[in-house]
């Protein structure tokens, strides 16, 4: 039986221009089940603060309602009560679409007023099938509930109405943009990158939302979200040599055992390594950049870089999501723990002396420490699955 997958999720997204907040609000969690994944997409009427408040307070409600398992049709009521329709426009003040997957198969969605969610699976266009249910209380207002097995390498792709409207009113696309513009960009992108992450997939859709619109000015918020289900992948990381020297063989082996990504942060950990495994290391003096170290070779290994400074920076780049297309040893090493999903850190604990020295930057952690750092950005803001073994 093959175990549960992985859910690989990002989004773009820009603020009407004028605006300094989206009121668009992408929010996702897991569940207190093990293995499951609630998202949602809320637009909030107009733009601005008003409009992220009120898309704010209905996907934290839809989060809340959907993780508590409570009936859904009651839980949109209450959220009904709370945003009433706009009496100018007669439409809601907030619109919503939730995605909630159970990572061995099962993934639920329900929407409304949203436009209708991008479901692609071997390379076509997946319809969903939908039941519509009515409150009672808000007969003017419908909400679709569709239920689909995931399967490895399918994508969910969510979208504000600012993407779907985008250039609306031009001359090339006097309708907007629309969704079937989105569907035949993301199709044509798949076939052509198979397994593009989603968030260079995210990013691309909304660059292409903004090449419809006046001199690339957003006339409205925008936001894409893309979900990518697939087989975990997996990526081990050393660094530090560990406390006892006659453990430097063994660390060396789980290194060259593994399967999957393999990664040494550190110059005395690439020593070791390489002298273990019987093999040359080179410096490429070449990929150095303002205040990080350049990165060394060793046959067999994804990613050789030095320790302290290149772990501190590539958090950086991960927790505030920015300089990851920067071409230095940071941002390598962060594309390569965004692309990978199941992550082991094996820390050495023998105390490297080069780091006690007190002229170095105050915020240079220990090694421990900025590990544990990393370890917690990439679980708590991009789901990965992470462990810590110190050696």
């Amino acid at each position: 039986m093959q175990g549960p997958l992985f859910l690989e999720i990002d989004v773009a997204q820009t603020a009407k221009e004028g605006q300094s907040i989206c009121g668009d609000v992408f929010m996702t969690q897991p569940a207190q089940e093990k293995n499951r994944i609630i998202s949602v997409l809320s637009d909030g009427l107009g733009s601005g603060v008003k409009a992220n408040i009120l898309s704010s307070m209905t996907a934290s409600m839809a989060l809340r309602f959907i993780a508590s398992d409570m009936d859904f049709l009651h839980s949109a009521e209450i959220m009904m009560e709370a945003l009433p329709v706009c009496q100018v426009r007669k439409i809601s003040y907030a619109t919503f679409t939730i995605v909630d997957s159970v990572l061995k198969g099962w993934t639920r969605i329900i929407e409304m007023d949203n436009p209708k969610t991008i479901f692609i699976r071997d390379n076509q266009l997946l319809p969903l099938v939908y039941r519509e249910v009515e409150s009672p209380k808000w007969s003017q207002r419908k909400i679709l509930f569709s239920e689909i097995l995931t399967k490895p390498e399918d994508r969910i792709i969510l979208l504000s109405d600012g993407i779907t409207q985008s250039g609306m009113g031009s001359h090339g696309y006097p309708f907007g943009w629309g969704e079937k513009g989105c569907q035949e960009l993301a199709l044509s992108t798949i076939k052509r990158k198979p397994y593009i992450s989603a968030q260079e997939l995210s990013d691309l859709i909304l660059a292409e939302a903004l090449s419809k619109e006046p001199l690339m000015k957003s006339g409205d918020d925008m936001t894409c979200a893309v979900m990518y289900f697939r087989r975990p992948r997996n990526l081990i990381l050393l660094t530090g040599p560990p406390f006892a020297k006659d453990k430097d063989g063994e660390y060396a082996s789980m290194l060259d055992d593994f399967d999957g990504t393999k990664v040494v942060c550190g110059g005395t950990t690439a020593d070791i390594v390489a002298r273990e495994l019987g093999r040359s290391i080179e410096t490429d003096l070449m990929t150095g950049a303002s205040g990080i170290p350049p990165l060394s070779i060793i046959k067999g290994i994804d990613l050789v870089t030095e320790g302290i400074l290149t772990l501190t920076e590539a958090n950086k780049i991960l927790k505030h999501h920015e300089g990851l297309d920067r071409d230095n040893p940071a941002a390598k090493l962060a594309k390569l723990l965004l692309n990978n999903d199941v992550i082991q850190f094996v820390v050495g604990t023998r105390i490297n002396e080069a780091h006690q020295d007190p002229s170095l930057p105050v915020e240079i952690e220990i090694r421990r420490n900025i590990i544990k750092t990393l370890s917690n950005t990439l679980r708590d803001k991009y789901l990965k699955k992470t462990s810590i073994r110190y050696i």
